[in-house]
């Protein structure tokens, strides 16, 4: 009887965590310590609880509940400088056991969060590469190659081809504002194709949604027509601001391309809903249509309702293209072989990750 009773407490008593160890949590700003414990071999423990002491106090706080199978706990409740000691509290139905004490652990920050070691590295090889080509660039610019984009060949074309019908250029800038991306491009594009009408004196049509891009876009113009050593023939009223509604704005440019018939159109930027309108009208119209965005839901109707579509990054290359600016071919070229050396990492990750019988993720 004795020994059965001996036998049942033994089996009922519950075994503490152990190995308990505090320590500043790494790469941060500070406020923070990481807890770590071996779990308790008792089946019947439902959680942990984590108790805190402040150096210098007898009071204990709980600062967490863990589940079961944890053995790590953040407390992000502390201050730098302080130093704190913690134990673990293994929980049952009927009862509890305390871990040992831990050693005194502080928090405090870090100059340097060496987990972004990776990015820092990537960072200073892809500004290397960029400045390697700008400078190779203002050398031998005409050596750097840019592959062929077809929409860009066809401006030539199409603007002979507007000179010898006596009829205009239409260039829709998009309809986002100046702190898009693809606005900027844009601009770009438009100083370019700006340059050539002036060239051929072509009339040159740019409505704007937007006040700001309209002046940005009125001074792109103005120099490009400076540029080409034709600033007399550059007319303010090519350049203006029509509405910032957006389906006012595209029935609008409807209207022009109607009327005016010019014998190109760009429609070059970010575009929404509208994009479909203005295509479908141009193309009704008979001109040559020349599109490019980065907006992915609308270039399957640039793609079939125009001649030529700039997609996605062939937009940020077009002004390079045009121009063969040694800053922009620079750039350029500098992602070009930083994507390159991205995908030579890819590849020789994953090779190395199956030699080794390992899940892909892990060598990454």
């Amino acid at each position: 009887m004795v020994l059965a009773l001996s036998l049942c407490l033994l089996l009922s008593s519950l075994n503490p965590a152990t190995d308990v160890i505090a320590k500043d949590a790494p790469n941060d700003d500070g406020n923070e310590i990481i807890l770590t414990w071996a779990r308790s071999d008792n089946p019947t423990v439902i959680s942990y609880r984590v108790l805190r002491q402040t150096e210098g106090e007898a009071k204990w706080d709980t600062v967490g509940v863990a589940g079961r199978l944890a053995s790590r706990f953040a407390d992000d409740e502390v201050q730098n400088g302080i130093r704190y000691h913690y134990k673990v509290l293994a929980v049952s139905e009927t009862e509890t056991a305390e871990s040992a004490i831990s050693e005194y652990a502080v928090s405090s920050p870090q100059w340097f969060d060496l987990d972004r070691l990776s990015a820092l590295i990537g960072t200073i090889i892809f500004t290397c590469l960029i400045v390697f080509f700008i400078n190779r660039a203002k050398r031998h610019a005409e050596k750097l190659f840019i592959r062929r984009i077809a929409g860009l060949d066809a401006v030539e074309e199409a603007l002979g081809r507007a000179t010898e019908m006596g009829r205009g250029i239409l260039y829709v800038p998009g309809l986002s504002s100046i702190d898009d991306v693809a606005t900027i491009a844009s601009m770009n594009i438009l100083g370019e194709v700006a340059k050539k009408t002036a060239k051929f004196g072509t009339p040159l049509i740019v409505p704007l949604r937007d006040p700001i891009v309209y002046t940005v876009a009125r001074e792109v113009v103005r120099e490009s027509y400076t540029t080409a050593g034709r600033a007399d023939s550059f007319n303010q009223d090519m350049v203006f601001y029509v509405t910032d509604q957006q389906f006012a704005f595209a029935a609008a440019v409807d209207g022009i391309m109607t009327r005016e018939k010019p014998a190109t159109n760009f429609f070059i930027g970010m575009f929404w809903a509208e994009s479909l309108i203005l295509a479908e009208t141009g193309a009704s119209t008979g001109a040559i249509q020349i599109a490019g965005t980065d907006a992915v839901s609308q270039l399957p109707f640039f793609i079939t309702a125009c001649d030529y579509t700039l997609i996605g990054e062939e937009l940020y290359a077009a002004s390079a293209y045009l121009s063969r600016e040694p800053l922009l071919l620079g750039a350029i070229k500098g992602q070009d072989y930083s994507k390159l050396l991205i995908l030579a990492f890819i590849i020789i990750g994953t090779i190395l990750a199956l030699a080794a019988g390992l899940p892909v993720q892990d060598i990454f």
